[in-house]
């Protein structure tokens, strides 16, 4: 197990599990990055997970996100890495017992990208045209803006989705924007979606570094990382998803802003089975730490579930 270094308690050796995929390693570059600059050694433990070999199935069918996650924990509790560093939308709102989410980190652009090699927006896709997403949430969305479309399952990392899309599968697709920008992609976004029309996931375009929770020597190390704003928003949209029981199988979405010293959430529940209005639900509050925040996602959970929301 990776330990502080003998000349000084505030530097260490850390090493940080990752999927291989080119959005996890950027992801898991930057993080190495700015602990670097704080004096830490950082080095990366390539990993592939399930989620990632399971590619013919959509991932509610096959044990939801946290088959993207399983694999990095079993290295942390085995002491072969330090930290993960995660996007925080593909990491269960209840990690296992003996682990903790030590730092979130400040966030990217939080909405959602369509992309298309055909059209300009989603208004501009004929009748009965295809257009992929590997989200529950993102499909009852799609089908509340435009019932005429198929929207057809996409899986695979971003960049199987975007050949994907390039060979004619699809006539658009929708993608996290965060992703698209961190790999220096912009030109691919045709248009975002205000959160308005697509409500963003609980932590969309936030990453998360998760620590085996005895490290507390790690928790030092990663708090000039973290981002107060953030967390508190994430925490107060992950528990509205925690107290749905949510899961890549919830078609959930979640999202909160800051005004002046209020945190606004709102949060939408659609039907995966059959066509339905949208359930919806907001609330704000004045938020000091993140018990507060949760207690707001929890009282808007509330309200999907008194709005019909199962």
């Amino acid at each position: 197990m990776s330990t502080p270094s003998t000349s000084s308690l505030d530097s260490l050796k850390i090493v940080i599990a990752t999927r291989e995929s080119r959005l996890a390693l950027w992801q898991a570059e930057h993080v190495q990055a700015l602990l670097q600059q704080r004096g830490h050694t950082v080095t990366l433990l390539g990993m592939t997970t399930r989620g990632d070999q399971i590619l013919d199935r959509s991932l509610s069918k096959v044990g939801g996100k946290g088959l993207f996650v399983k694999e990095l924990e079993i290295a942390l509790e085995e002491g072969r890495a330090d930290i993960a560093v995660h996007s925080l939308k593909d990491v269960p709102m209840d990690l296992p017992e003996g682990f903790a989410l030590a730092c979130v980190l400040e966030r990217e652009d939080p909405s959602d990208a369509f992309v298309s090699n055909r059209y300009a927006t989603l208004a501009d896709v004929p009748q009965g045209g295809v257009v992929g997403t590997s989200s529950l949430r993102r499909t009852v969305l799609l089908r509340a803006l435009r019932p005429d479309l198929q929207i057809a399952p996409l899986r695979g990392n971003l960049d199987t989705r975007l050949r994907k899309l390039d060979e004619g599968q699809f006539d658009a697709i929708v993608l996290a924007t965060a992703g698209l920008l961190r790999l220096g992609l912009p030109e691919r976004i045709r248009s975002r979606f205000a959160s308005s029309r697509m409500l963003p996931a609980a932590g969309q375009g936030a990453l998360g570094i998760e620590i085996r929770a005895d490290r507390t020597d790690l928790v030092a190390a990663l708090a000039p990382l973290a981002h107060t704003a953030t967390w508190q928003a994430v925490a107060a949209e992950r528990a509205v998803s925690r107290s749905m029981g949510g899961s890549c199988s919830m078609p959930l979405a979640a999202y909160a802003t800051w005004q002046g010293d209020q945190l606004h959430i709102d949060a939408a529940w659609g039907d995966a089975e059959q066509p339905a209005p949208l359930v919806t639900a907001s609330a704000q509050a004045a938020i000091t730490d993140l018990a507060s925040a949760t207690a707001l996602g929890e009282q808007v959970a509330a309200q999907l579930r008194a709005g019909g929301a199962r």
